[in-house]
């Protein structure tokens, strides 16, 4: 899957499963966090999902609230802290 697919599909999750607002339009550079869109319990929700859009390992001690505030940010991190999952 390719970055913008990614985003993608991190928006679509995020509106569907963490939103939960109808109406609420979001892009890949949407504040999240800094707008109160969504609260710091929901980002261990995202960083899980975004953890599956990746296919990458985050360690969560190497991120802040602030990597996490725009989708694009998130695939940012990932790919700035992530590694590669073993193959089971």
């Amino acid at each position: 899957m390719d970055e913008a697919a990614q985003a993608q599909e991190l928006v679509r999750y995020i509106l569907q499963e963490i939103i939960h607002r109808p109406g609420t339009e979001l892009t890949p550079d949407s504040p999240l966090v800094s707008s109160g869109l969504i609260d710091s319990f929901a980002l261990v929700d995202i960083l899980v999902k975004v953890e599956d859009v990746t296919n990458l390992r985050i360690p969560a001690g190497k991120i802040q609230a602030k990597d996490m505030d725009t989708v694009n940010l998130m695939l940012a991190t990932a790919k700035r802290v992530g590694k590669p999952r073993k193959s089971k």
